[in-house]
């Protein structure tokens, strides 16, 4: 349904977004997530065709958003972070004027803004003014206008921003009712709406795709997935050896020791792997008092922090490692600039030698001549 390709947006010297490439299916659900900063917004913008991409190109239901703009958008219906709403008309007034921009035909546009207001349940709202309802109220106002038209794609930014606990939770209802006749992109900073709506999650940082998969199967991109955390005492070098050689362990981690002398120890393994009955037989053969066993898991919220620290410390590297590149290289031509001053200086002071010693040799030839006179 949608497919971009090496998408690039830049703003003067900085890069918002940088060689993109994804594709979303008909009728899947896709969550856009990333930290603030890293291109979400200026995505969609591109997708919607709000903005032009610097590079690259944007396929929507077969149409190049490029070349055939019209064709493109008219398969999109997009709500902002701010609804695009007038404050001073009605809901049906807002409602009927988004369907003319549309081009929805007149004989069909009584019953699609009834079907469109009953799908978002503003119905009982829809003659009062947009400015006097609530901030839930205006969100679903701004949904009604993304689906005015019946858009084979809905664009959602941030759609339950600032709103309250029971609100969100509407607003979420919602969105899965829409997945089941349209393809949604969402954006979220919610991490927790994110897993129960989407098929598929993609994370970007610094405007570059970090990672693409189902919410199931993100945690298999990092080396922590699953494991069991021990509150242990009397923790050696060899019995850390063991537990690291145990089948189906991928990671060991130790954290310091109290002042009771206990220590944590994180044993990680694959996904859905029980562990902890081997542990604690090995464990009692070491003599090992256990003070404490839990079974740990990592949450999206997890999974989105380990990948995006891990690209901002990899990038920190790397901007280092550039810096010090670069440092040589300035040293390297200082040090180079300052041989050729070298060079030049002595060459001057040797032609100014052979100047003084010429016109020494002048002066002395003059005198001669005046003597033999």
């Amino acid at each position: 349904m949608i497919e971009v390709k090496d998408l690039v947006k830049r703003y003067g010297n900085h890069l918002a977004v940088d060689h993109l490439t994804f594709t979303v299916e008909r009728g899947e659900v896709l969550g856009f997530l990333g930290p603030n900063g890293a291109g979400k917004s200026t995505t969609m913008n591109m997708l919607t065709g709000y903005i032009s991409a610097t590079e690259g190109s944007i396929v929507i239901d077969g149409h190049d958003m490029y070349e055939e703009p019209e064709l493109a958008k008219k398969n999109i219906g997009y709500l902002p972070e701010l609804p695009p709403v007038y404050p001073d008309m009605t809901v049906r007034e807002y409602l009927s004027f988004v369907a003319d921009i549309k081009k929805v035909p007149a004989s069909k546009k009584k019953n699609m803004i009834a079907d469109v207001m009953k799908r978002t349940q503003i119905t009982d709202v829809a003659d009062r003014l947009i400015k006097h309802l609530s901030k839930g109220y205006k969100q679903r106002v701004g949904l009604a206008q993304a689906i005015v038209g019946y858009p084979e794609v809905i664009i959602l930014d941030e759609p339950t921003v600032g709103l309250d606990p029971m609100q969100i939770i509407e607003i979420r209802d919602l969105i899965k009712e829409l997945a089941k006749k349209h393809t949604v992109i969402l954006s979220s900073h919610i991490l927790s709406e994110v897993s129960v709506v989407c098929d598929k999650v993609m994370i970007i940082n610094k405007g570059k795709l970090v990672v693409t998969d189902t919410p199931d199967q993100l945690s298999k991109h990092l080396r922590k997935t699953e494991g069991v955390e021990l509150y242990l005492k009397n923790v050696g070098k060899e019995l850390l050896e063991k537990l690291a050689s145990l089948e189906n362990v991928e990671h060991v981690e130790t954290g310091k020791q109290d002042k009771d002398g206990i220590i944590k120890v994180i044993v990680y393994t694959a996904e859905n792997v029980e562990i902890r009955d081997r542990l604690f037989y090995l464990l009692a053969e070491a003599k090992c008092p256990i003070y404490g066993m839990n079974k740990v898991s990592m949450s999206l919220e997890d999974i989105f922090l380990e990948l995006t620290q891990n690209d901002a410390v990899s990038e920190t590297a790397e901007n280092r490692k550039k810096a010090v590149e670069d440092g040589q290289k300035d040293g390297m031509d200082k040090k180079q600039r300052k041989d050729g001053q070298e060079e030049e200086n002595k060459e001057k002071e040797e032609v100014d030698k052979a100047e003084v010693k010429e016109n020494k040799t002048e002066e002395k030839g003059g005198e001669s001549n005046a003597s033999d006179l």
